[in-house]
């Protein structure tokens, strides 16, 4: 039995097929495309791949992607494709969203993912889950596995492209990450990132002062590893947490059909 986990974002499709649709089974095979070179999954990276025995994936990028992923898959006839979607509650984790169904299914998925990792190594305690991607998300669950909020702001990429169409004449490279900037690229760069820092640091005191504890951090998305070095806090690089996700999702959806 081979498992196919599929993360559709604003701007790449992720995948990885694993032996088994469980946490910790073993990654056999992955890889990236930009949305724009999707369909060509079935005869490049994917023609060669073992016929998968199940598929689970979460696309944020909206229903005409979906659909073009989906005929992709056409290359396996017997896979019938399967879809999260951001429910009320899922693997011992409470949606606090005002509208539950409207919460991102990527940052559903991370936070299952996360909810996870917590139980295995830290119970009892809150955690923050951070996206680095297009966009950033900076999520709070509290100790019970509840999702109490989170803030959502622009990537690095997303900043820099508003300051350039907003401010007459701002056309520079990027820079480097500096303490005090004194030149306009790196003030750029360093702005974008130290905004992304504090809002993770702000949302961690925040889940301090709400859970009397503080909560293990764990970062991921495309470019999590760009924000690693700026952090004050502690946190853990987790660059599989959606696909963590989905293969816990699958297993209990699994162990549900099994039940008589």
């Amino acid at each position: 039995m081979t498992f196919l986990a599929i993360d559709v974002g604003n701007t790449r499709l992720k995948w990885a097929q694993y032996d088994a649709p469980r946490p910790g089974a073993r990654l056999l095979a992955h890889g990236a495309a930009f949305l724009e070179r999707i369909d060509e999954l079935a005869e490049q990276e994917w023609k060669s791949l073992p016929a998968p025995t199940a598929m689970l994936g979460c696309c944020v990028a909206g229903e005409p992607i979906r659909r073009r992923v989906e005929e992709q898959l056409e290359l396996w006839s017997h896979l019938d494709p399967s879809w999260v979607v951001s429910s009320a509650a899922e693997c011992g984790v409470v949606n606090g969203y005002d509208h539950p169904g409207r919460l991102g299914v990527d940052r559903w998925v991370a936070m299952i993912g996360a909810r996870a990792h917590l139980l295995a190594q830290a119970p009892g305690r809150p955690a923050l889950v951070v996206m680095v991607g297009t966009a950033v998300t900076v999520d709070a669950l509290d100790e019970t596995g509840r999702f109490l909020g989170g803030f959502i702001l622009p990537g690095h990429g997303i900043m820099l492209r508003a300051l350039e169409s907003g401010t007459a004449g701002l056309r520079v490279p990027t820079g480097d990450v500096r303490d005090f900037p004194t030149n306009t690229s790196d003030a750029l760069t360093s702005g974008g990132t130290y905004a992304i820092a504090g809002a993770i640091e702000r949302m961690y005191r925040n889940i301090l002062r709400r859970c009397g504890v503080p909560p293990v951090c764990f970062l991921t998305g495309g470019a999590g590893w760009k924000m690693a070095p700026y952090l004050t806090v502690d946190f853990q690089l987790v660059e599989s947490l959606v696909f963590d996700g989905l293969l816990r999702i699958a297993e209990q959806r699994a162990a549900e059909r099994a039940r008589p």
